[in-house]
């Protein structure tokens, strides 16, 4: 595999949408900005959503989707790695956002579901029929810590329920090739956790002593300390998981039974998706030293997400 550096100095980049002209959209948290990133590595800002602007999805209006997390409080390693240290002291609230791409201009969807209010929405993804799963992974302060949630809502801001509640670290989601299996990836405990979908919105639930109903698939794979973030799925339906502190990818079978390990530059890579012509251009945000590279000739095609091409 190749590795080309496309962008450097950006602010905690996330949420990387592959677009067809060959650029790459993306938020950067800490700036709080839905920015593209054009093939000549130049940067420029869609959107100044403010917050904490997190993950993003492209929808079938051609839009984006974002996740705001409503901001963090920042700071520097020793060595280098910027990273995020809990909830802003200017902190916004929850929400998720559509962006029009065409002006920047931007409007808020939901800031609450079923009555209470979003925390920290992190990660989203559409399904075949228009909808969105997403997830809340709450807020982290100096002596507590939210439990968040995984929901489902409606692009038009009409409608959003909850699919499981409380959930710990709800963070990555993604959803199978053939649309019937629902992922989500818990940071805390480096586990994967799967719902089998009945109907769009709507999945079957394990009983106790399931925490929140989902089957786990696998918990921390390896022998390394780590947390997992965003994640993608390749076209065999691998989980493709960008992996915190023992920095890179790490590779899950749908089953949970098999896994791997892509190693890269940075302790932060938080999140991954593909594109390119043969979708085998995997694009990574290595977060804690502000990069997005793009891996060539990445071993399995990434499967296409509904509504982007």
């Amino acid at each position: 595999m190749k590795i080309r550096e496309m962008a450097t100095g950006l602010q905690f980049p996330e949420g990387p949408i592959a677009m067809q002209d060959g650029s790459v959209v993306l938020v950067e948290i800490a700036r709080g900005t839905l920015s593209r990133v054009r093939p000549d590595g130049s940067v420029h800002v869609v959107a100044q959503l403010g917050g904490g602007p997190n993950g993003a999805a492209l929808g079938p209006d051609g839009a984006v989707y974002v996740c705001n997390n409503g901001g963090f409080r920042w700071g520097t390693e020793i060595d280098g790695t910027f990273r995020p240290l809990g909830q802003a002291e200017d902190y916004s609230g929850g929400r998720i956002e559509r962006v029009d791409l065409n002006t920047g201009k931007f409007e808020r969807l939901y800031s609450s579901v079923e009555g209470l209010g979003l925390r920290g929405p992190n990660d989203i993804v559409f399904d075949a029929h228009g909808g969105f799963y997403f997830t809340d992974l709450g807020k982290v302060r100096e002596t507590e810590l939210d439990r968040g949630g995984v929901f489902y809502g409606q692009p038009d801001g009409s409608a959003a329920h909850v699919i499981a509640r409380p959930v710990m670290t709800p963070n990555g989601i993604a959803l199978s090739p053939d649309g019937n299996t629902l992922y989500y990836a818990e940071t805390e405990g480096a586990r994967l956790w799967s719902f089998d979908i009945t109907a769009p919105g709507r999945v079957r639930k394990d009983t106790w002593p399931s925490p929140q109903g989902a089957t786990m698939l696998c918990a921390s794979p390896g022998d390394h300390w780590q947390r997992f973030d965003s994640m993608a799925v390749d076209a065999f339906g691998n989980l493709c998981v960008a992996t915190l502190m023992h920095g890179g990818i790490s590779i899950v079978s749908a089953d949970g039974r098999h896994h791997s390990h892509v190693p890269l530059p940075d302790r932060f890579v938080t999140n991954i998706c593909f594109g390119g012509p043969d979708m085998r251009t995997a694009y990574v945000t290595l977060s804690g030293s502000g990069r997005l590279i793009a891996i060539e000739d990445w071993p399995v095609p990434g499967l296409r997400l509904n509504h982007e091409g």
